[in-house]
C-alpha cells in the first residue's frame, strides 16, 4: 500500500506532477488500517495535504464494497469525473465505478409528460424550455440535469419535470422501467465504488426514502470527504420539516390530475386551489422575509394560530376529495397520500411541548418552512452506524478546534474512532500573512461598511482586485459591493446576482476583480495561483445569538452542565472561520494576504482559540506592512 505514494509509485508513474508528500502518507496509511480492521477514523487534512488521494487509493486497493460521500454535488461531480478515474488508472483498478445523485437531479420522464399534457398556465420562457427538455430526454443517457444545456438552471420548469421523494410514483409509475433513477440505482447496486453525497446518504439511512437503502448495508467502507458538514446536516434527517413548496407542489399535481385523468371530480380543482391560497396565506401572517425564528413563540399568536388551522383544514379538503376518487390516477393516489403524510408532519410541529428539538420556521419572499430540528444527533448516528458494520471514514480540512477532535467526534458520536491531525505542508511564515488592522469601526455602528471600505482600499487596489470579501451577513454584503462599486474601478462581483459556478468563471477571466460574498464562497471554492491573493473576512463568523436552533443546542448544553459558549458557540465559529481562511493558499506556490476586521482576535481571550486553530502565519495590526507584502519584490 505505502509504494503507492513513493517517489517511484503507482501514483508518481501514472500522474504528471505528482510528488510525494508525508502528511498524505500517512493518512493513506491510517485509512488502510482502518480499512482492515474494520474501524472508525477520522482525520483533519490542512489544505495540500492531497486527502483525496490519500483515501481513493487505499479504498479502491481493499477490493471492498466502497461508498464515498461528499459535501456538494459540484464536489461529487468533481470527485467522480476527475479524481476517481485519476487514481483508478493510476493504480490499473479493474471495479466498476458509479455517480448516484438525489432523485430531484434526474429527469422525471412522467412529470415531463403530464406536464406537457395539461398544458396550463407556463410563461412563454417556461414553455420554450419544456419544448427542449422534450428533445433532450430522447437523447440523453442517464437524464443527470447537470449535463443539459439550454435549459438555465434556476428555469421554474425543473421542479416541474423532476421528481421529489414526496411526489415520486415509485412502481406504480407507468414510466417505472424507463425511469432515469432506478437505472442509477441499479448501476450502483452493481458498482464497486459509489459517488454520493451527504444529503443523499443521510436522506437514505434516515428516512429509508431515497430507495438505495439496499445498497448502503452491503458497503464495507463508508467514507466522508468535507465530514464537518455532517453533523448539521444530519440533524435536518433526523427532524421533520413542511415547507410551502411541497404543499404548492401538492397543490399542483391534483390539478395536474383532474385536468388530465380524472376530469368529472371538478372538487379537486377546488380544493387544491384552497391549499395554494391557504398556504400563501400562511406565508403572509408570519411578516417580513429573511428571517429564521422560533416556531414555539410563533405558535403562541392567535393570528398564525388561525392561519394554521386554515392551512390544516385546506389539507383535509385535499385528502377528503383524493379519496372519492383513489384507484382512477396514480398521480391522485399518491397526492393522496401525501395528504395524509403532511397533515401529520404538521400535527407533529404543532406539538410544541416535546424536549430535545429546537422549534423553528424561515421565510423568504415566497416561502416558508417549518422544521424541528433534535439538538444533539450522536445517539442516532451512533445507531445508524451499529446496524451497520463497516469502515466508516470521516475527514475535512476543518475538524480540530483548538488542535482537538473533541467537538466533532462528540457531535456525531463517534468519540471511540482513531483521531489524526496532519497540518498543511504549505509554508504559512513564508507564503502568507494575517492582518488584523487597527482602528476598526465597530461592527454595528451606522456607517461601518463605509469605513470598512475606505480603510481598506489601500490594500485591494495595491493587490489590483484579485480578492474575496467574504461577510458574515447578507445585509454587511450589500453594503459593501454598493460601497466599493462607488470608489473602485475594478470590476466588483456579487454574489446572488448570477450563479455560484458563473461568478466564480467571471473571477477568474477578469483577473482583478473583488468578489463580495457569504456562506456559500466561505467554502467548497478552490482559486489557486495568482488570480486570488487577498481575503478579507468582515467579522468572526459566530452565528446569531437570535438564531433558534443554535439558542436551542445552547440552552440544551447548559442543561447538562456544560458552557454554551466554549461548547457551542466557539467550535462553530472556528471551524466556519477556518473554512474561509481555506480560500487563500491553494497551492505550494500561491502567496497571499488574509484580513480578519474583527479586533476580538486580539482584545478577548477566545481570539487565541482561534489563532491557534489556524495556519501559523506572521501577523501584523498594520495594512501598510500587507500593502508591503503583496508588492512583487521586484516592486519593493
Amino acid at each position: 500500500m505505502v509504494n503507492d505514494f513513493a517517489a517511484d509509485g503507482a501514483l508518481a508513474q501514472a500522474i504528471p506532477g505528482f510528488k510525494p508528500r508525508e502528511p498524505q502518507r500517512l493518512m493513506a496509511d491510517a485509512v488502510s488500517q482502518a480499512i482492515d480492521d474494520k474501524r472508525e477514523l477520522v482525520v483533519e487534512a490542512g489544505t495540500g495535504t492531497g486527502k483525496t488521494y490519500a483515501y481513493l487509493a487505499p479504498a479502491l486497493r481493499s477490493g471492498k464494497k466502497v461508498i464515498i460521500s461528499t459535501g456538494s454535488k459540484a464536489l461529487q461531480d468533481q470527485l467522480y469525473s476527475r479524481d476517481l478515474p485519476t487514481v483508478a488508472r493510476a493504480l490499473k483498478f479493474k471495479g466498476v465505478l458509479a455517480l448516484l445523485k438525489g432523485r430531484s437531479n434526474y429527469l422525471c420522464l412522467e412529470r415531463l409528460e403530464q406536464q406537457s399534457m395539461a398544458g396550463g398556465e407556463l410563461a412563454a420562457q417556461a414553455m420554450s424550455d419544456l419544448v427542449h427538455l422534450r428533445g433532450w430526454s430522447s437523447e440523453t443517457v442517464d437524464g443527470d440535469i447537470s449535463t443539459c444545456g439550454g435549459v438555465a438552471e434556476d428555469s421554474p420548469v425543473w421542479p416541474l419535470v423532476t421528481s421529489t421523494n414526496d411526489n415520486c410514483l415509485g412502481s406504480d409509475c407507468p414510466l417505472y422501467q424507463d425511469c432515469f433513477v432506478v437505472k442509477a440505482r441499479r448501476k450502483a447496486m452493481d458498482a464497486d465504488v459509489v459517488v454520493v453525497n451527504h444529503h443523499l446518504f443521510l436522506a437514505d439511512m434516515v428516512v429509508k426514502e431515497s430507495g438505495f437503502a439496499e445498497l448502503i448495508p452491503q458497503a464495507d467502507v463508508m467514507i466522508f470527504d468535507e465530514a464537518h458538514q455532517v453533523p448539521d446536516i444530519a440533524s435536518q434527517y433526523f427532524g421533520q420539516q413542511l415547507s410551502s413548496k411541497q404543499l404548492l407542489d401538492l397543490a399542483k399535481d391534483i390539478n395536474i390530475a383532474y385536468r388530465t385523468e380524472v376530469r368529472d371530480a371538478q372538487q379537486l380543482q377546488k380544493s387544491a386551489d384552497r391549499l395554494a391560497q391557504s398556504a400563501q396565506d400562511f406565508r403572509l401572517a408570519l411578516g417580513d422575509p429573511g428571517f429564521r425564528g422560533n416556531l414555539r413563540e410563533l405558535l403562541a399568536s392567535s393570528n398564525i394560530q388561525r392561519a394554521l388551522l386554515l392551512l390544516d383544514d385546506a389539507l383535509e379538503l385535499c385528502y377528503d376529495v383524493a379519496k372519492l376518487s383513489l384507484g382512477r390516477s396514480a398521480l391522485l393516489d399518491a397526492a393522496f397520500e401525501r395528504a395524509a403524510l403532511y397533515r401529520g408532519r404538521l400535527k407533529r410541529l404543532k406539538d410544541v411541548s416535546q424536549p430535545g428539538f429546537s422549534y423553528w420556521y424561515e421565510c423568504n419572499s415566497r416561502h416558508f418552512v417549518l422544521a424541528l430540528t433534535p439538538l444533539s444527533v450522536s445517539d442516532r448516528f451512533r445507531e445508524v452506524m451499529n446496524e451497520r458494520p463497516a469502515s466508516w471514514i470521516f475527514t475535512s480540512a476543518t475538524l480540530a478546534v483548538n488542535e482537538q477532535m473533541t467537538h466533532f467526534v462528540e457531535r456525531l458520536g463517534v468519540a471511540s474512532a482513531k483521531t489524526l491531525i496532519l497540518n498543511s505542508p504549505f509554508d504559512f511564515a513564508r507564503q502568507a500573512l494575517l492582518c488584523v488592522p487597527r482602528n476598526l469601526p465597530s461592527p454595528n455602528q451606522p456607517g461601518s461598511a463605509r469605513q470598512m471600505a475606505r480603510m481598506l482600499l489601500p490594500l485591494i487596489e495595491a493587490n489590483n482586485g484579485r480578492c474575496f470579501f467574504l461577510c458574515t451577513s447578507h445585509q454587511m454584503m450589500r453594503e459593501l459591493a454598493e460601497q466599493f462599486r462607488a470608489m473602485l474601478t475594478l470590476p466588483v462581483l456579487l454574489q446572488g446576482e448570477t450563479s455560484k459556478g458563473e461568478l466564480l468563471k467571471q473571477f477568474i477571466a477578469a483577473g482583478n476583480a473583488v468578489l463580495v460574498a457569504t456562506s456559500s464562497f466561505w467554502e467548497g471554492v478552490d482559486v489557486r495561483g495568482d488570480a486570488l491573493s487577498l481575503v478579507i473576512i468582515d467579522k468572526l463568523p459566530f452565528t446569531s445569538p437570535d438564531d433558534p436552533l443554535l439558542k436551542a443546542r445552547m440552552e440544551d448544553c447548559k442543561l447538562r452542565g456544560g458552557d454554551p459558549f466554549d461548547e457551542v458557540q466557539l467550535p462553530d465559529a472556528v471551524i466556519t472561520l477556518k473554512q474561509g481562511v481555506g480560500r487563500l493558499i491553494r497551492d505550494v506556490d500561491d502567496r497571499g494576504v488574509l484580513v480578519i476586521c474583527d479586533n476580538r482576535l486580539v482584545m478577548r481571550p477566545y481570539g487565541a482559540v482561534f489563532l491557534n486553530s489556524l495556519p501559523p502565519t506572521p501577523r501584523t495590526r498594520d495594512i501598510q506592512q500587507a500593502v508591503d507584502f503583496l508588492r512583487p519584490p521586484s516592486a519593493q
